[in-house]
């Protein structure tokens, strides 16, 4: 049994004690008439504790006696550090970044009975047996290949020409001939979620149903497209295309190296247009769709966007559920959401870049956007099994090691 259901079973033993009503009596060791709301919120170069403290601001302004308390992460995710709060019988009331699965879904509160909810994006995406436990504020891409005008320019290579692996491939070959690292990667989670942008874009175009195939046994990684990705992830690494040593880089680092131009390419989800945008360099940096040797452009790797769940063990049910109602439907703090993390939603326009205007057009000529949640959401832990194997190519393993172990630990945990 794995550690999220060791939590979800503890959880569901524990008797908890009467929630408040929102703004009401009795906050979490609050004064009489004040409730502190603690919320878990994911801390990025993009959404710093200035800007999550800016924004509940303008909450708590709108209602007097209502506090809201940031939980940091840390240098921990925040599913992380949920986990690390339940296990000490502290839980929080909202939780930021973390994504309800059919195995920890008990831990929070069923959203399907408020109106509201029902109007926030990817809504029936992210159903679980039927019900609703997550909300978010917009929607966001990944499959997005950034790159570097000048050092295109110096290598020759035509951004626009770049459509199959061989192209992709050919143009590292004269990024590094130039003298650039052709492709930025960094440690902590971005090595495994920078190939989860690559490849779910060629392997899930193809075939959608994937996922759901490996769940009932009928492929494996080992045997699929997903092999051809490991293949090509270690002969990057033994050509140089990938710097080994970028592994000891943390998140803000390996962007940051991209933005000063050491680097010429960077896959990365669409919220990094925020980041190249404060940096000055927007202009200077151009975006394509990851290459795939299947359809192109492929679906585009993509989920919801600033998600909310309430904690099932709050003792302020109510107000925190009037939080995130704000959170996901309030005009002001949509803008303000969407804007700070680049993400898209539906009727709500913001003032963008070029390089914003480029990610916009991606999306609109993607077939689809591939989102993998309800049946075609993966075993619980697979985001953080998979940035293990591949980080362990960057220290000697090979690509049949990656598919090996990924689907020895796959089957394990059924």
């Amino acid at each position: 049994m794995n550690r999220w259901r060791l939590l979800a079973a503890a959880a569901t033993a524990l008797v908890l004690s009467a929630t408040t009503a929102c703004g009401g009596a009795g906050g979490t060791g609050g004064e009489p008439g004040k409730t502190t709301l603690r919320m878990i919120v994911n801390i990025t170069p993009n959404l710093t504790e200035q800007f999550w403290t800016g924004l509940f601001d303008l909450y708590e302004a709108k209602n007097p006696g209502v506090t809201v308390q940031l939980e940091l992460t840390g240098t921990i995710e925040a599913e992380a550090k949920l986990r690390q709060d339940l296990a000490a019988g502290d839980p929080p009331d909202i939780a930021q970044h973390v994504v309800p699965t059919p195995e920890t879904a008990e831990l929070f509160v069923d959203l399907s009975g408020e109106a509201w909810a029902a109007k926030t994006p990817l809504y029936e995406e992210y159903a679980i047996g039927g019900k609703h436990y997550v909300v978010g504020v917009g929607e966001q891409i990944q499959s997005l290949v950034f790159y570097n005008k000048k050092a295109f320019a110096e290598a020759g290579v035509d951004a626009t020409k770049i459509r199959t692996i061989a192209q992709f491939e050919e143009a590292m070959g004269k990024l590094k001939k130039a003298g650039y690292v052709p492709l930025q990667t960094a440690g902590q989670w971005v090595t495994g979620a920078q190939f989860t942008m690559l490849a779910d874009a060629g392997v899930l175009t193809a075939d959608p149903e994937w996922t759901v195939k490996r769940k009932k046994g009928q492929t494996t990684f080992a045997g699929s497209g997903y092999m051809r990705y490991y293949q090509l992830y270690e002969s990057w690494l033994d050509k140089g295309f990938i710097d080994k040593s970028s592994l000891g880089l943390q998140y803000p680092d390996g962007q940051a190296a991209f933005l000063k131009g050491d680097s010429a390419m960077y896959i990365m989800g669409s919220y990094f247009v925020p980041a190249a945008d404060d940096a000055g360099k927007s202009d200077d940096i151009g975006v394509f769709p990851v290459p795939s040797d299947g359809a192109y452009p492929p679906g585009q790797f993509g989920n919801m966007a600033q998600p909310y769940t309430v904690v099932g063990q709050s003792e302020n049910r109510e107000a925190a559920i009037d939080l995130v109602e704000w959170l996901v439907t309030d005009e002001e703090a949509i803008k303000i959401q969407l804007a700070a993390d680049g993400n898209l939603r539906k009727g709500f326009a913001y003032d963008v870049s070029s390089l914003g205007d480029g990610v916009q057009a991606i999306l609109d000529e993607a077939p689809f956007v591939i989102v993998k949640q309800g049946e075609r959401q993966p075993v619980q832990g697979y985001a953080e099994e998979l940035n293990t194997r591949i980080q362990s190519l960057f220290t000697g393993s090979s690509a049949g090691d990656v598919a090996t172990k990924l689907d020895q630990w796959w089957d394990s945990q059924g």
